[in-house]
């Protein structure tokens, strides 16, 4: 039955009676119902039939209603496979779709008419039906405005965002030497508390199916864990200067000076390569497509690497200008924290199917389409299990090196989704790819000794370095997940000791016809091996490398302090920990050699030097925290992605963090880490970091943010009174929030601190992984607070402030 034909008859049957014949019983009961769809829904209480399964998690339910509602809340941010409903919708379009991008039409949405027409039984849902009917009436807006656009040219995707003029206003003027942050369509993943409560952005795009329920979207995929009206407000914006610093946005240094196009998620594609012309560094140019024919052609390669047609009822290529949008959000955003594909030698028309969907399935992450991410990722996926499942095709030896990186890509995207089965499945393959990369370096090995010392020339030597990037790039990825989660490492020290470290990026970004140039840096460039510079960090050496490297040589002696930890001599082998403490006083001081990198990147952070040294001094703080405390709990909590169990495991790791000198050097790092947040302000960090920086840093501040958090209740409630180190950082800490949240809403400085930082991860959310940790640290932040309830009530109940290590005449 379709709405028209409902609402036709539905007035007909009102005025012929005011109570309609019930003539349809249950076979179980005898209650009567007036139409055979209540009775087999009731019917269904009898047997426990639930006949509507979710395809994106085991889910199942008795309404299809339901399904559609538990669809568009839980999994309204994580994609996946679509419904049976947007199959339905799709394969209309099937033939369409692969013959080419044509002009959108207004259509109406099959699952939000059959939940309207499902969710009604005989009353009207003022509320929900409301709700659908604006999805409704934003979806066809945003056809129209589509059909009236010029179908060559991309639509100018502006965004209403209410309130006062914010930083984030590409109106306002930056400071000098400061660049505008590419706008992206904030509102659908503000919390209530922020946007003051606006459910819905106004925008036009022709993206594709994910821009046509966003609006939707917005009504129910905010944050799980939602501010309570007694609670600190989520995000503390500081608006005054700190310890006597100016503000942080006009002297906010950045690593760019090209300026994004006003309302455009991505900055615009620029054939500004050389620093005559433009005397500034030069810029990478971002790859493209460049036609129809050439998308034609890729949809052609896509069909010929499925031959079992895994694809066939699931997959929609994007229209052109998306596939741009992603591929522009791909190399401007995520690339520079790990580049080992070469963008000069990318061309999407001719590159492997598989790896190509990994890339455009990240850069649609990073438009926030991830209906279109995951529809991409899965394609993915199945394009290289086909491959891999040749045995033809598979030796470790020989596996193209396309398929390391299309692995790879989409390990990122499942491990960092938020998705405990995205989880277990990277898992399942890391030795697979472990085992590929390993084979493929010994391939480089071969190659390279085939040469007997001759140069390489320019193809040969993108050829060896993509390799060895890619070795590198899966070392670090491992690593992380070592980090994160306490996984053993995939990658043993042995296996990398003969590799040479990557070159600079400025080489590595330079163009086929720059050949000279890159015999000039081939000259210039001194080649060191990773046993060489890891062997110069444990002698107190410094050594000179590139960006790459010294992120290379930190994932290093972050391994090392994790065999260290695990090993069962570790409380009794100082030795070995004086070296790990010596060897990262040394890599510290090896900074300073850093290669300089003229290429120009096109990201705001805190920090002057290329995107990846910023990383890497996430992870050097994490490093040394982990030196003096382990929250292996913590990282093994993480792995099932509850954010109870979580929020339990931070808790009860307070009996882990002691009050000693040394612990108070690793409070210092942990102040570091939120100090970067607060003086560039806690909202603008929350709206424009999860672009802009890597996801290492959310994942390299758990450990920080919950050690510091757990230190300073301890220091609140110690009968030992605070040392005066103590309380110089405790101050420092308590000045960045001096907007008087902790007092206002009765929470010590400890629990501001979780609540903060997790409303810091979770307002804006690229990576699902994120909204699990912001949503655990407010947990925490409650458990705190309840822990301390609990002491009080409890026998041994706590002593009043005063008595404590930090008592009022102590806060400065």
């Amino acid at each position: 039955m379709t709405l028209l034909s409902t609402s036709a008859s539905a007035p007909t049957s009102r005025k012929s009676s005011l109570a309609p014949e019930k003539k349809y019983k249950c076979q179980f009961c005898h209650t009567a119902f007036s139409r055979s769809e209540h009775r087999s829904r009731h019917e269904r209480s009898h047997t426990k039939e639930r006949p509507f399964n979710c395809l994106k998690c085991r889910s199942t339910f008795v309404r299809r209603d339901l399904l559609l509602r538990h669809d568009r809340t839980v999994h309204a941010k994580d994609g996946g496979a679509p419904l049976p409903t947007e199959v339905k919708r799709r394969a209309t379009a099937k033939n369409s779709a692969l013959s080419g991008p044509s002009k959108s039409s207004v259509a109406i949405d099959t699952a939000t008419l059959e939940q309207i027409e499902a969710s009604s039984d005989g009353l009207v849902d003022l509320e929900t039906a409301a709700m659908l009917m604006t999805d409704l009436h934003h979806k066809a807006t945003a056809a129209m405005t589509r059909q009236e656009s010029d179908p060559g040219v991309r639509a100018t995707e502006g965004v209403f965002s209410p309130g006062p003029t914010t930083l984030l206003d590409p109106s306002m003027t930056l400071g000098p030497g400061s660049v505008s942050l590419p706008p992206v369509p904030w509102d659908p993943f503000i919390s209530s508390s922020v946007n003051g409560g606006k459910a819905h952005s106004i925008s036009s795009s022709i993206s594709g199916s994910q821009e046509s329920h966003t609006s939707l979207q917005s009504f129910t995929s905010l944050s799980t864990v939602q501010p309570h009206p007694d609670h600190p407000s989520p995000l503390i914006e500081r608006h005054t200067t700190v310890a006597g610093m100016a503000p942080a946005l006009p002297t906010q240094p950045v690593s760019a000076t090209g300026t994004p196009a006003p309302q455009s998620p991505h900055p615009p594609d620029t054939d500004a390569r050389s620093p005559a012309s433009t005397g500034q560094p030069a810029t990478p140019k971002t790859p493209r497509i460049e036609n129809d024919e050439e998308r034609d052609k890729i949809l052609d390669d896509i069909r010929a690497e499925d031959p079992e047609n895994g694809l066939i009822d699931t997959f929609r290529l994007p229209s052109l200008p998306s596939l741009n949008r992603y591929l522009s959000t791909y190399f401007t955003l995520f690339h520079h924290h790990l580049p080992f594909l070469h963008p000069a030698s990318f061309k999407p028309s001719t590159a492997a199917p598989s790896l190509l969907l990994a890339v455009l399935s990240i850069g649609a992450l990073y438009t926030f389409e991830q209906d279109q991410a995951y529809m991409l990722h899965i394609g993915s996926k199945v394009l290289v299990n086909q491959f891999l499942q040749n045995k033809e095709n598979f030796s470790s030896r020989k596996c193209p090196l396309w398929t390391m990186q299309s692995t790879l890509l989409n390990m990122i995207f499942a491990s960092w989704s938020g998705d405990p089965k995205g989880l277990e499945w990277a898992c399942s393959i890391k030795s697979l790819l472990a085992n590929m990369v390993s084979g493929n370096k010994y391939e480089l090995t071969l190659r390279t000794g085939a040469r007997e010392g001759a140069q390489p020339s320019y193809q040969e030597w993108v050829e060896d370095e993509g390799c060895r990037r890619t070795y590198f790039a899966v070392y670090i990825f491992f690593g992380l997940l070592t980090l994160t989660y306490n996984h053993t490492p995939a990658i043993s020290f042995n296996e990398i000791d003969s590799l040479e470290l990557p070159s600079s990026e400025s080489m590595w970004s330079l163009e086929p016809e720059d050949e000279d140039a890159w015999r000039e840096h081939m000259a210039n460039s001194a080649v060191i091996r990773f046993r060489e510079a890891h062997d110069k960090l444990f002698q107190g050496e410094p050594a000179r490398y590139s960006a790459f490297a010294t992120r290379v040589m930190i994932n290093a002696l972050s391994l090392e302090v994790w065999y260290h930890k695990r090993s069962p001599e570790a409380l009794q082998d100082v030795v070995t920990e004086y070296k790990l403490r010596r060897a990262l006083e040394t890599w510290e001081q090896a900074l300073d050699l850093c290669e300089v990198e003229s290429i120009v990147v096109p990201l705001s952070a805190p920090h002057n030097g290329h995107p990846l040294i910023f990383n890497a001094m996430a992870m050097f703080r994490n490093t040394r925290a982990r030196l003096e405390v382990d929250l292996k709990s913590v990282q093994e909590a993480l792995r099932y992605h509850d954010p109870y169990e979580v929020a339990g495991a931070m808790t009860n790791a307070r009996d882990k963090v002691k009050r000693s000198h040394e612990m108070t050097k690793v409070i210092r790092e942990c102040f570091d880490c939120i100090e970067i947040a607060a003086l560039q302000g806690i909202r603008w960090v929350a709206r424009t970091s999860p672009t802009n920086w890597s996801v290492e840093h959310p994942l390299c501040g758990t450990d920080m943010m919950v050690i510091l958090s757990l230190w300073l209740w301890r220091l609140e409630h110690d009968d030992e009174q605070a040392t005066e180190e103590e309380l110089a950082i405790y101050n420092k800490v308590r000045k960045l929030f001096e907007d008087e949240s902790a007092d206002s809403y009765g929470l010590r400085l400890s629990g501001v601190v979780a609540r903060v930082w997790g409303s810091m991860l979770d307002e804006v959310v690229v990576w699902g992984i994120t909204r699990l940790l912001g949503e655990s640290f407010k947990l925490h932040s409650q458990a705190l607070v309840g822990y301390e309830e609990a002491l009080a009530s409890g026998s041994c109940a706590s002593t009043p402030l005063s008595y404590h290590g930090i008592g009022p005449e102590h806060v400065c």
